[in-house]
This record gives structure tokens, sequence and C-alpha cells, in this order.
């Protein structure tokens, strides 16, 4: 009886660790062409460990320009930039800081729901790298920080807390 009893846990386990791989924050599309303009869907599964979401901030790496966040009702949006250490020119204009972290909070997404937060960016040139962007997600009680990064040639279950990125394929000629 016990053997059985054991034998059913471990099922039940190994049933439902798969989904614990998807328990962190990713996006909707992990892979964009090099140099595109990006659609980021941040997509938030949970709270922290029950606990409702009340804040979400997103790091914006080096060399991810533009980025602008779409509002979200009930939430308040702040935008940090930083002065650019080399100005780049876009569209005629001389873009001398950037976006550097969006932040959604005041809002109260509960643990049993599940959400997005949208914003759109420049994406590098950098055929083939992974850009990370780290998160804070903050809670009623608790934080969970998304800010792991894999080593080379490691995937995101080899950390415990990963950063979403996207991977940047080839190139599009669309893009040019």
């Amino acid at each position: 009886m016990l053997r059985a009893y054991s034998v059913a846990l471990a099922a039940m386990f190994c049933l439902a660790a798969p989904n614990l791989a998807f328990a962190h924050i990713t996006f909707e599309t992990a892979t964009a062409p090099a140099g595109s303009t990006y659609k980021a869907v941040l997509r938030v599964p949970h709270g922290c460990a029950g606990s409702p979401t009340t804040s979400i901030r997103v790091q914006i790496p080096e060399g991810v320009r533009q980025a602008k966040p779409m509002p979200k009702a009930g939430w308040t949006l702040t935008v940090k930039k930083h002065k650019l250490a080399q100005p780049y020119d876009w569209y005629g204009t001389k873009v001398e800081e950037d976006v550097s972290e969006i932040d959604w909070s005041g809002g109260n997404l509960s643990d049993a729901f599940y959400d997005e937060f949208v914003f759109r960016a420049k994406l590098p040139e950098d055929e083939g790298k992974i850009i990370r962007f780290p998160v804070i997600q903050t809670c009623a009680q608790g934080q969970e920080k998304w800010i792991e990064i894999p080593a080379n040639g490691q995937d995101d279950d080899s950390v415990e807390s990963p950063a979403p990125g996207v991977k940047l394929g080839k190139k599009s000629s669309q893009d040019d």
C-alpha cells in the first residue's frame, strides 16, 4: 500500500513538474528579426506565493531603442530615461537619451489570474544574440526578481528566475 502511494505521488510530481518551467515571466514571442521593431508581450502567469501582483518593472537593455509602452487600464505607467553615451539618429532627429525602464504599478492582478504587459521597441542588429529584459514583479506581499541570465548554451530552465529574452534571428529585408 505504501509503495503504491509513493508511486502515485511520484507520478503526480512528474506530471506537475513541466508546468513549473512555465511559471516565470516570458515573452509571448521569443524570436524576432535582428533590427526589427518588436512588439514585446510580457506574460505574467501568477503573483508572489499567492499574493496579487501590484507592479511590473522591466529594464530595457543597452542597444534596444525607442521603447514605447502600452498603457494598461487601472495601472500607473512610468517611463525612466537615461543619457546615452553614444547618441543616434532616429529619422533625422538626434537622440541623446532613451528609455531605460518601464514600470506599470498600482494595479491589482490576483494570483488566480493571468495578464500581459506590452511595449514596442527597435531591437539591435546582432543576429543570433539573445537580448534579456530583467523584470521585477512586486506583489502586495513579496517580490519576484526575474533577472537571472543563463550562461551561453544554457536554456532558461538552467536558472531559477530567468529574465525574459528574445532571440534575434536573421535580419529581415523589410527592416532596412
